[in-house]
């Protein structure tokens, strides 16, 4: 405990009202030398409530103190009680032997009285320092038992650390040996087969071949003999318009000549009809219109009075000059028109049948493309699974092939390592090395690990030691330590400085953006507040200038009424000179006034 905390814990003791707000640290310079801290012990060995005044006490001091009454202290205390002594000797100087003995045993009980004073003084400090050690102890006692309790937690939490992790290893190694050593012993079978290749393709072999017979005599249903003739004879050649113009020279055996001939007969078959169905309807059209003709003609001769023979017979040349028009215009169409329309028509009458053919012949095609489709996505889906399986075999044959290179290094490694190890035992069993009378301090030239942890831990050290000990080791590794420490510190403390360095450097660039862009998206050339000022500048110029220039004008105003009006220039030297000369313009005021009173005086005569 610090000496301005003990300070402070007496203080409380004693009771003083005002020692909780006290703090032990600000009274540690107090204590400094060895004389303070021998006070400070005595006085926290010694002081106790015993020491300290009652309230009742205090008040009839402070009541003695406010009489005014003189109290006598130290010297005069002792000259008083010395008279007091001297009268009371006086007054029984028949007692004087009597005193001088009471003296004489006031005297040896009052060098006892020191004596024991002494000894219980020394025994107070004694106490103190006793009671300041045992505090020391229990503060030593409760950190040396904070300490272990932190190291047997750190222990315990290792501890269970290493537990758990050895637990799941060692289910992982179960897991893993159950995986590898499974085996069914219901059924009585070996071990379960972890790897593909321990698998039997029996099964999968059957089922494929089952396939391929079942696919193969699919195939012979669906695409019998004879269907890949017929679906080639639906060429465009064996389908075209018939024209009967040219002459058909064909086999009569041949279906499709057969065709062809048929197809003939129905289009002269239709050109005929259509050449007596045109002229019948030309005949009735013919006579409609006759009888139509005839008949206005009559209603218009009953209207009509006959006329002037002359003029029918015009109208009747003019007709028949018409009616030989219209029969050479009929002869064309009879002979060149209509025979060329209706022989198109004829060779469009077989489209129909050619269409149902093509249709028939792309049903059929499609029928079969279908069929073909299906056979070939379940041979693409059996090639798929074949190479599946394949590929499969090979990623697990390279992955075996990793897994024994890697094995084979790592038994590789297992034999390098138990061969130093053999040689590190071999080494550590020499009797010159472990069997010591006396432990050696300096290292064996033959241990070569703590030569090289030496000279690992040395570095590039210059300076090399004959003799190489552990403590050396000790010793650099405890720098080393340190090192790392310091290092981490100032790797602290730096990290600290560049994070205040970064903050400070971003606050300087969010003020200078803000300074740059003013709160927008445009950047700014110059200060927004500067040219603030400077537009209020320019302002109050350009208001200075208006007043100057309406100042102006008012002057050259007033200077014209000025020179036209004798009142108003009297009226300005009047103001000149009242702001300028009092006592000239009081001369002027009476002189006026003395000239007015004579005026008033003569009109008054």
């Amino acid at each position: 405990m610090n000496s301005g905390n003990q300070f402070v814990e007496t203080l409380k003791k004693v009771g003083y009202p005002k020692a909780a707000q006290l703090n032990g640290e600000d009274f540690d310079w107090l204590f400094e030398t060895v004389e303070d801290k021998s006070f400070l012990v005595w006085f926290c060995g010694n002081v106790n409530e015993q020491h300290v005044l009652a309230e009742k006490e205090l008040q009839a001091f402070d009541a003695l103190l406010k009489s005014g009454k003189p109290i006598l202290e130290e010297e005069a205390l002792d000259e008083v009680l010395k008279t007091c002594k001297t009268f009371d000797s006086k007054s029984s100087s028949m007692e004087e032997g009597e005193l001088q003995k009471l003296e004489e045993e006031f005297q040896a009980l009052q060098k006892i009285k020191n004596l024991k004073i002494h000894r219980r003084n020394k025994l107070q400090m004694m106490a103190s320092t006793n009671s300041h050690m045992s505090l020391k102890l229990n503060d030593k006692a409760e950190e040396a038992a904070k300490i272990l309790k932190e190291g047997q937690g750190i222990f315990t939490a290792v501890n269970t650390k290493i537990n758990n992790e050895l637990h799941s290893l060692t289910e992982g190694v179960k897991k893993l040996t159950f995986f590898f050593t499974f085996s069914d012993s219901e059924q009585g079978l070996g071990p379960h087969p972890v790897y593909l290749s321990q698998l039997a393709l029996d099964k999968y072999l059957c089922q494929e071949e089952k396939s391929t017979a079942a696919l193969t005599s699919y195939t012979k249903k669906q695409f019998f003999q004879g269907i890949s003739e017929l679906v080639e004879s639906s060429n465009e050649e064996n389908f075209q318009l018939v024209d009967i113009s040219k002459p058909l020279i064909c086999d009569e055996n041949n279906e499709v000549c057969k065709e062809r001939l048929e197809m003939a007969r129905l289009q002269m078959a239709y050109i005929c009809a259509q050449h007596q169905l045109i002229q019948l309807k030309a005949k009735d059209i013919s006579i409609n219109s006759a009888v139509q003709w005839a008949e206005n003609n009559l209603q218009s001769l009953k209207n009509k009075t006959f006329g002037k023979e002359h003029h029918l017979e015009a109208r009747i040349c003019s007709l028949n000059s018409e009616i030989s028009k219209t029969k050479k215009q009929l002869t064309q169409i009879n002979n060149e028109i209509l025979p060329s329309l209706v022989k198109e028509n004829a060779q469009l009458l077989n489209m129909p049948v050619v269409k149902g053919d093509f249709d028939l012949q792309i049903a059929r095609q499609d029928y079969y493309t279908s069929r073909q489709d299906q056979v070939c996505n379940q041979l693409l889906k059996q090639k798929a699974s074949f190479e599946l399986l394949q590929l499969a075999y090979e990623i697990e044959l390279r992955k075996h092939r990793d897994i024994h290179r890697q094995l084979e290094n790592i038994i590789q490694d297992l034999k390098q390592s138990s061969k130093a190890l053999e040689q590190r035992l071999e080494v550590m069993s020499d009797p010159l090395i472990s069997q010591h009378a006396v432990p050696r301090n300096t290292i064996d030239s033959r241990d070569d690990v703590s030569h090289r942890l030496y000279q690992l831990l040395e570095g590039e050290n210059l300076k090399q030691q004959l003799f190489r000990t552990h403590e050396g080791i000790e010793q650099m590794a405890q720098k080393l330590k340190q090192d790392i420490t310091s290092v981490q510190d100032q790797l602290a403390v730096s990290s600290q400085e560049q994070f205040l360095f970064l903050s400070k450097l971003d606050s300087d660039l969010d003020a200078l953006c803000d300074s740059l862009y003013w709160g927008g998206n445009q950047i700014l050339l110059s200060n927004q507040e500067l040219t603030e000022q400077l537009y209020q500048l320019e302002v109050n110029l350009n208001k200075l200038n208006q007043l100057i220039m309406d100042l102006l004008a008012d002057v050259k105003a007033k200077r014209k009424v000025l020179e036209t009006h004798t009142l108003h220039q009297m009226e300005r030297k009047l103001y000149v000179y009242f702001f300028k000369d009092e006592d000239y313009l009081k001369a002027i005021v009476e002189k006026l006034e003395h000239q007015s009173q004579a005026q008033t005086i003569g009109l008054e005569d």
